[in-house]
């Protein structure tokens, strides 16, 4: 058996190393996929709110792909679990998609109007984020949480305030949110601003009749002769 020297070895040690230390950055620019173990714990840290993990994972997990778990990307999480270091850190993030759905729907924009986070829902606008789109809208939900100060952000920045959700879901319209929800002060709010409350939904119900069948005979009496 031939012999070699580790000092004869030592340039072909030194080579295979250096190739496989040229390997790992290759391999990202390529955009080798990340393995479902770090996938898992790149959203585990999104909903502990460990930016510093996020913030090195990024370099090799894409922020716009929907957890396989949970169903929802990055953004959308993070802001469901009230997760502001991560959001601030997903924000700063180039090529981050504010549009990227939950796989029910939900955007960033909605989630953080159903949060009740002012915050984030002022630097998602400053951003550019959708705030009207066919089906469920952002102001669905601040209606349906009952948030005034949302809705009229929402409002003041063009959400459509009588976009009906989905057929498949009764195609209420934001102010039937409010109604079923017993949100008087957000039903005012919305026929002040406008909204219709003689449209109705694929039950053929009125905002009036929605209230009422919830139970809130308050908001049913005052959507009898709305005064805006």
């Amino acid at each position: 058996m031939m012999r070699v020297s580790v000092k004869a070895a030592m340039p072909l040690l030194l080579s295979a190393c250096l190739a496989l230390a040229l390997a790992a950055p290759a391999a990202l620019a390529q955009g080798q996929a990340p393995s479902g173990a770090e996938v898992a714990r790149f959203f585990r840290s999104v909903q502990l709110d460990d930016a510093g993990t996020v913030k090195k994972m990024l370099a090799s997990v894409n922020p716009n792909q929907v957890n396989p778990v949970g169903g929802e990307p990055a953004l959308v999480q993070a802001l469901r679990e009230g997760a502001m270091k991560v959001v601030d850190v997903l924000l700063a993030q180039p090529g981050i998609d504010l549009e990227t759905p939950a796989m029910n729907g939900n955007t960033a924009l909605m989630m953080a109007a159903y949060q009740h986070n002012a915050p984030a829902v002022t630097m998602l606008l400053a951003r550019g984020a959708q705030v009207t789109q066919p089906g469920w809208t952002a102001l669905h939900y601040a209606a349906a949480a009952g948030d005034d100060a949302i809705a009229r952000q929402l409002l003041d920045h063009g959400a459509a305030i009588d976009a009906p959700s989905p057929p498949a879901s009764g195609k209420f319209t934001p102010l039937m949110m409010a109604a079923r929800e017993g949100d008087d002060r957000t039903v005012q709010l919305l026929l002040r601003a406008g909204a219709d409350p003689a449209l109705r939904n694929s039950e053929g119900l009125t905002a009036q009749q929605i209230a009422a069948r919830a139970g809130h005979q308050f908001i049913a009496d005052a959507l009898v002769n709305p005064a805006k």
